[in-house]
């Protein structure tokens, strides 16, 4: 009778024992099966946790991106010759964004372009741009 009783006692504490070892999928809750280094229950919990987690970073560079690419339409609008001058009403008419470029060229003489990729601009006295494509 004594053996019988040590030998539930040992079975429950085992029992206990991989009760608390056992994980939760961090996107629902369930129980997991499996590998001792799963994180979820299936694929689609991970990809649920994964894609609200990556949320707020992914907007952030799609618009981003979405204003760099409307920048760069205008830009390729108002430059078909590949060099012209505009006045900045003409690109502030068309919601040019000035805050939002892909790299800056500065030369010898201080004089400072800005790229869209490969659509420039420089600054000119009088309000005027001169619009360049990289060649």
């Amino acid at each position: 009778m004594v053996r019988g009783y040590v030998l539930m006692v040992i079975i429950h504490y085992y029992l206990k024992l991989n009760e608390m070892e056992q994980k939760l999928c961090l996107e629902c809750g369930e129980q997991i099966q499996g590998r001792s280094d799963k994180k979820f229950c299936s694929d689609y919990c991970r990809n649920s946790h994964n894609n609200k987690v990556n949320t707020e970073s992914k907007n952030l560079i799609r618009n981003t991106n979405n204003r760099l690419k409307k920048n760069y339409k205008i830009l390729t609008e108002l430059n078909k010759s590949g060099k012209s001058k505009v006045i900045r009403n003409t690109l502030n008419s068309h919601n040019f964004d000035f805050s939002l470029f892909t790299s800056i060229y500065k030369t010898k003489i201080g004089k400072v372009y800005y790229y869209v990729y490969d659509q420039g601009y420089l600054e000119l006295d009088n309000d005027y741009f001169l619009l360049i494509k990289k060649t």
